[in-house]
């Protein structure tokens, strides 16, 4: 008999962030893992695009993108719970703690089990009720990363946490030269160092990674007169960016590219000569791994990048709040000085961070999770319970 998986995600298709590319993935590594089951995929915020929302097919999308935003959350929680409440799946997985009341109402009405993928700071800096509950009733919440999982740990001390690394791409991100077309279009030499970030640009968010390597770049301009910093990504933040690289008088070395289409992102890594994204809120940030599989040298924060550049020996890892060494490192690495002989070797860097963090290692990981979890289902926790409104358990994103 062939198992029913119901996968919700924030989108698939709306916008390429970490959450939805992570969810790309685990869907592809649900259909190589569990190729006879069924999968019924439910986004948030996509719209319909032609998808299959019914039929017979072993994969079917159901989308509430399509509705006003006013309403999308209460719509979503209605579909995803009156769905399951139906079909009764043998396992639920949510890409967003936010996700999980519905789920853990389902849980507690008919003993649906289910699963949580946990990020970053929207999953140890939780203050819903609501949510710390749904997160507590989960069968797992699987981390992103250790370092998310011990943020969890120590702030709701939950005992159900398991692991589930990023992963990404391979053959997407390939070794090349710089790009000719993107040297012309920002001005640069083909021997001009260059720092690149690829970051959403979010005024809401009480540390920006892109403010610190700018506090350092007088003093990396003081060894490098020529290096240049371009930031990668759009959102509200721009206008006090703008000011700010003002105020400092870096106009001249510094750029904010803006969105950039999907599928140039490959060529920024190969214009760049180092990733700097030294942030303390990623629980684990994919980028790293692009980057690397790009052959390029890495400088991430102590906590958010020490897993994906396992523990230092595939990058530079620094304290984000000490612009000094931020500053320092950043000039031994572009002056081929960092005392890590990895980052300078391209080739071997790529088959490193493959070998740790490709998709045969996450479908392999995933499938011990799965082995674990697709048990008989157990009765419902409660089954006097009241029915709950799904609409009221939802969290928006």
């Amino acid at each position: 008999m062939s198992q029913t998986i119901h996968l919700w995600t924030p989108g698939l298709f709306d916008f390429k962030g970490g959450i939805q590319t992570y969810s790309g993935f685990l869907l592809q590594a649900l259909k190589a893992v569990l190729p006879d089951a069924t999968l019924r995929v439910f986004t948030m915020h996509d719209r319909p695009m032609g998808l299959s929302r019914k039929g017979v097919s072993r994969l079917t999308f159901h989308t509430a993108g399509q509705v006003h935003p006013r309403l999308r959350t209460a719509y979503f929680a209605a579909q995803t719970f009156q769905e399951a409440l139906w079909e009764r799946p043998d396992l639920i997985i949510t890409t967003h703690v936010n996700f999980t009341p519905v789920a853990h109402a389902l849980k507690t009405l008919v003993g649906i089990p289910y699963v949580a993928i946990a990020h970053g700071f929207e999953a140890w800096d939780v203050e819903k009720p609501q949510v710390r509950r749904g997160m507590a009733g989960a069968d797992r919440i699987l981390a992103v990363s250790g370092f998310t999982y011990d943020r969890i740990r120590q702030s709701q001390a939950l005992q159900n946490l398991g692991i589930l690394p990023n992963t990404f791409d391979a053959n997407r991100f390939q070794i090349k030269a710089k790009p000719g077309y993107l040297l012309q279009r920002y001005g640069l030499q083909p021997d001009q160092p260059v720092i690149l970030t690829v970051n959403r640009l979010a005024a809401g968010e009480p540390f920006h990674s892109y403010d610190q390597i700018l506090a350092a770049m007088p003093d990396i301009r003081k060894s490098l007169p020529n290096v240049h910093y371009l930031i990668v990504g759009k959102g509200d933040d721009r206008p006090r960016l703008e000011r700010l690289i003002a105020e400092r008088n870096l106009q001249d070395c510094v750029t904010l590219a803006g969105f950039i289409a999907d599928d140039e992102l490959p060529n920024y890594y190969a214009l760049c000569d180092v990733f700097a994204m030294p942030s303390k809120l990623e629980g684990f940030g994919i980028v790293y791994l692009e980057a690397m599989a790009s052959g390029k040298p890495v400088l991430a924060g102590f906590d958010g990048g020490r897993n994906a550049l396992k523990q230092g020996a595939l990058g530079a890892l620094v304290n984000p709040d000490n612009v000094d060494a931020i500053a320092t490192t950043l000039t031994q690495i572009l002056s081929g000085t960092y005392p890590n002989a990895l980052m300078y070797e391209p080739q071997m860097l790529r088959r490193n961070v493959i070998q740790s963090f490709g998709q045969p290692t996450f479908q392999r990981i995933l499938a011990g999770h799965l082995s674990q979890l697709l048990q008989p289902a157990a009765p419902p926790l409660d089954q006097s319970a009241e029915p709950l409104h799904p609409a009221r358990l939802l969290v928006s994103r």
